[in-house]
Order: C-alpha cells, then structure tokens, then sequence
C-alpha cells in the first residue's frame, strides 16, 4: 500500500475516532430526569461508555502514532525490533505498530 493510500485511512480512522468519541461523551440526558429504579441500568451504561471511550483513545492514540511514524519514514517497520510488519497485517490494521511476533509477546505480558 503506497503512503497516500495508507494516509488516507488513517485520517479516515481519525475522524471516525473522533466522531464516536464524540458522540459518547456528548450525552444529553440529564441524570436528574432519571428515576431511582433506573439508577442500576445507568451505572451499567456509564460502565459500558466508559470502556467504549477507553477503547476508542487508545486506537485514537495508535493512529497518531501511525501517522507520526508514517512522517518520519518508520511506517510498516515494528517499533520492537525493527522488522517488517507484513503487508497482511497492515491492510488490516493501518496502526499497527508491531510485527506479529512482537505484538503476541506484548499480549502475552498483559494476561
């Protein structure tokens, strides 16, 4: 994929990012106008938002990061150990900063 094409979704992912962050931040409905009985279901509601929210960031982030990588010339090469990300991977996933090896060691850490 050339520089212009990879650009161009990136942007495309950003505004999208944004808009549903957006969106998610931008409820309108005033916790005054809700009934007792319904304070369990918004708690459940904020929670599911909230991870919605933290995950929309943290691919926010990533696609920054791809950009700002797209701009010094490291696009495409792992941030890890330096080695071509595949094609595959990329087309897939445009903000993807590691090669398969690497990402599975970083997922593996977290668990």
């Amino acid at each position: 994929m050339d520089d212009a094409t990879v650009r161009m979704r990136l942007e495309g992912m950003l505004q999208e990012l944004d808009r549903s962050i957006r969106v998610l931040t931008g409820d309108g409905a005033d916790l005054r106008d809700r009934s007792a009985a319904d304070g369990g279901a918004h708690l459940t509601d904020s929670d599911r938002t909230r991870a919605m929210l933290d995950v929309a960031a943290r691919q926010r982030t990533a696609v920054l990061a791809a950009l700002k990588r797209l701009e010094d010339g490291g696009y495409g090469r792992c941030v890890d150990c330096g080695g071509a990300v595949p094609d595959g991977r990329l087309e897939a996933r445009p903000e993807a900063a590691r090669c398969v090896q690497c990402q599975s060691r970083v997922e593996r850490r977290r668990r």
